[in-house]
């Protein structure tokens, strides 16, 4: 059994074991290969049956004229890199990785949330270069600080990650509501359901979990933002497409959003001429949510789970 990785490297940088990938074939794996490059991305399948990828795209081109293969696994929850209705007719299995990421990305969703309200960097930043030190009175805050005690949580979703949010959210006593396509039942007593234009009136912070889709596309646009409460807070850990930069840059530089933290872009890695770059009150973080090692390796084990299974004739996460 010959096992290709077309793309391991942001998974697995070097702090990771291939060990039990490697002891279920005969294994190459790739740090990178081109994702515009189909004749290369053929040639490094060669006659493979399995292929692991996580941004390199399988088409219908490639699935088609790879000739051995038989198992696509996708090392990332989102599978739009591959066309899976040529994967099915093909009699293909295409695997993901869900769930795997859900407390490193909740946790990270308050680490931007609480580098906003609480200025730790900047503040630090500032101590450092002798501001603290040259200062007449024993405190000083360079930007306005937000306690989160009391303000709205508006989640935007309510899968997995979202119901973290709202845990967290509210042990820091806030409230939490939130805006799901289709009604959640057995809800804790602390979220309630509410419609996306009651969220954008009532929400003091909005946080996106939900995927990027043609219905969720670009879905936080310059309509939706005149609906939302002057100096609201904006928080996207999940994709970059599920806003309009330029409209929440536009929003950002006039204040009627007060601050966005973001660590996902509509392209990636993020273009230097993107519009929230130079927009007031913008962090942004080059998707890393998802990066801990811990859950990285949680990551690769499901992958390896995913391919033992399929191995043994059983379906596990598979998609299409």
């Amino acid at each position: 059994m010959k096992i290709v990785n077309l793309d391991s490297y942001a998974l697995n940088p070097g702090d990771l074991d291939w060990t039990p990938l490697k002891q279920l074939g005969e294994c190459t794996i790739y740090d990178r290969t081109p994702v515009d490059d189909d004749a290369e991305i053929l040639r490094r399948i060669g006659d493979a049956e399995i292929v692991l990828t996580n941004k390199t795209p399988l088409n219908r081109s490639v699935i088609t004229k790879a000739p051995n293969l038989k198992y696509i696994g996708v090392t990332a929850t989102g599978y739009n890199v591959i066309d899976t209705a040529a994967a099915r007719t093909a009699n293909i299995p295409v695997t993901n990785i869900p769930t795997y990421g859900t407390d490193a990305v909740a946790q990270f969703t308050f680490a931007l949330l609480l580098e906003i309200t609480s200025q730790v960097g900047l503040h630090n930043k500032l101590v450092h270069a002798g501001r603290w030190s040259s200062n007449p009175d024993f405190t000083f805050w360079a930007k306005p600080l937000i306690e989160l005690q009391g303000k709205t949580m508006g989640l935007i979703g309510f899968g997995s990650i979202a119901q973290k949010v709202a845990e967290i959210a509210h042990a820091f006593s806030m409230k939490v509501i939130f805006y799901n396509h289709r009604p959640k039942t057995n809800l804790p007593d602390y979220v309630k359901q509410v419609s996306l234009d009651e969220l954008y009136q009532q929400a003091d912070i909005i946080s996106l979990h939900v995927p990027q889709a043609p219905e969720t596309t670009e879905m936080i646009d310059r309509e939706a933002i005149t609906k939302m409460r002057d100096g609201v807070l904006l928080l996207n850990t999940a994709r970059g497409g599920l806003i309009n930069e330029q409209d929440v840059a536009d929003a950002l530089n006039n204040g009627k959003i007060g601050a966005a933290g973001v660590d996902v872009a509509t392209k990636e890695p993020i273009p230097t001429d993107s519009p929230l770059l130079t927009a007031k009150n913008c962090y942004i973080t080059p998707h890393i949510a998802w990066a801990p090692r811990e859950t990285r390796d949680r990551l690769l084990g499901i992958a390896i789970d995913n391919l033992k299974a399929f191995l043994a004739g059983k379906e596990l996460n598979v998609v299409n």
